[in-house]
């Protein structure tokens, strides 16, 4: 039976892992230089872990591990960039050792503007499916009986579709993937990504695990001079955490030996829950996993193409031209 974990909604990333010795530990954070990377960075280097910091750019990554410690490594990961996401995957691959845990931190919406293609949501699918290329890149080196994989994912209560109805459209078509990567479900993607990957992994030992990263608090609303948005803001604040808040719950599954060996669950304020029927489908956490594996390969297929267009182009700016020459 599964021990209580005596944290909560209220619990900071520090609380949840007061007198945790990570020392000789390594982590990868992505999303370091948002709100809850930032934090469960903080923590984990803070209680000795050696942290990997991925951000968008060099200079955001350098940002955020500046303010988290000298056990913080910084590195580039553009998660709307295949070129970008393999680099970063080879460079961890080549550090000695394995890794102790991947925490995925990033927020929906909150990188780039939303753009859409034939009722696509672009974004969502370059989020789920940029981390869902990392992560599988980085599993082999992700400790065996002891390492942990935590995904970031919102609130999956609020966003699920009836599983038998998605099981029942075609593998690879718009109609299967749209329901769990596009849109508002794209917030259910990665909890059925990390199911699914908490099953493969199993037999290694590796705990993955998901959690709702809960709502943001509203900047700049208290600041406002009418009386109404300040009231607004006083009452938000009932319902809205902080960032160390937030961020206890990915520190909690990333480091605390309290839910060591915990593996395959969605969570919430620190504590299991038991929210999607999507969760339990086995076929579809397969068929989403083999059909986001098609989205990556002709996302590769498509950038080999357009590497190969370009550098025939540029050859044929450099050589000569025979038109008009005389025999």
């Amino acid at each position: 039976m599964t021990q209580s974990i005596p944290f909560g909604a209220r619990s900071t990333a520090d609380q949840v892992l007061a007198g945790v010795d990570l020392t000789r530990k390594r982590m990868v954070v992505t999303g370091c230089r948002s709100d809850i990377g930032l934090e469960t960075m903080k923590a984990l280097v803070a209680n000795g872990a050696h942290v990997i910091g991925l951000a968008q750019t060099q200079e955001d990554a350098r940002a955020a591990c500046d303010a988290a410690g000298t056990r913080a490594t910084p590195m580039a990961c553009d998660f709307a960039d295949f070129d970008s996401i393999d680099s970063a995957a080879d460079s961890i691959r080549d550090l000695p050792g394995p890794l102790d845990a991947i925490i995925t931190t990033t927020e929906f919406g909150n990188l780039y503007v939303s753009k859409r293609h034939r009722d696509i949501d672009l974004q969502s699918v370059v989020d789920y499916i940029g981390h869902f290329a990392l992560v599988n890149r980085l599993t082999k080196r992700v400790r065996s009986k002891s390492g942990r994989i935590v995904m970031v994912c919102s609130d999956v209560n609020a966003n699920h579709a009836p599983a038998e109805e998605a099981a029942r459209d075609d593998l690879g078509s718009r109609h299967f993937y749209e329901p769990l990567v596009s849109g508002g479900r794209a917030k259910s993607a990665r909890a059925i990504y990390a199911k699914e990957l908490s099953r493969r992994l199993a037999p290694r030992g590796v705990s993955v695990n998901s959690f709702d990263a809960g709502f943001i608090r509203a900047a700049g609303l208290e600041e406002d001079a009418g009386w109404t948005r300040r009231l607004i803001g006083l009452v938000a604040r009932l319902f809205t955490k902080s960032a160390a808040q937030r961020a206890a719950t990915a520190a909690l599954l990333a480091a605390s030996p309290q839910v060591a060996g915990i593996s395959g669950e969605n969570w919430s304020n620190c504590q299991i829950t038991h929210t999607n029927p999507l969760l339990t489908d086995d076929n579809v956490g397969c068929r989403l996993w083999d059909t986001s594996e098609q989205i990556v390969f002709a996302i590769r297929a498509a950038n080999r193409i357009r590497v190969q267009a370009a550098v025939q182009g540029r050859a044929a700016v450099d050589r000569p031209s025979l038109i008009g020459v005389a025999d």
